[in-house]
């Protein structure tokens, strides 16, 4: 956790005026910061999944295609058990599906830290990349049935 506090603390307005990942931080109403995590552009090279699977999911037929990174997502462990960090990946999530209509994105992508984050993420409905077990994602037509009418 050390990391993600620094992150937040030297690297995250770094990164967002470089425009390499956008920030949200969420803050409790005594002025805390609760938790926070980052978004930015990435992509999926659909070879690296099974090809049942990409039809299955409809996902389109190129060799890369568009989607967004959740880079960090971390809740301060003040707020452990309150339900913080699903909160954060749902507004992640919600967030991710608006801003794919806007700029094309058709999965959210993210790098499990540990086995405790894997299944936080499994647990969300995420799939396992089969070659990088780690890297999980979830389908934008999979967070749309979440959203009907995301912001």
């Amino acid at each position: 956790m050390e990391a993600l506090d620094r992150y937040l603390k030297a690297q995250a307005s770094q990164d967002a005026k470089k425009r390499a990942a956008a920030p949200y931080v969420l803050v409790s109403e005594d002025n805390r910061i609760a938790g926070y995590y980052t978004l930015s552009a990435s992509n999926i090279r659909v070879d690296d999944l099974p090809p049942e699977l990409v039809k299955r999911l409809n996902l389109p037929r190129y060799p890369v295609i568009g989607a967004t990174l959740i880079g960090r997502l971390a809740r301060d462990l003040s707020f452990r058990g309150k339900g913080i960090g699903e909160l954060l990946l749902i507004d992640a999530l919600r967030v991710s599906l608006a801003m794919s209509r806007k700029i094309a994105s058709a999965a959210v992508v993210v790098d499990a830290q540990d086995d405790n984050a894997h299944r936080f993420y499994l647990k969300f409905g995420f799939i396992v990349f089969p070659d990088t077990a780690n890297r999980l994602f979830l389908p934008m037509r999979t967070i749309e049935k979440l959203f009907p009418n995301p912001i």
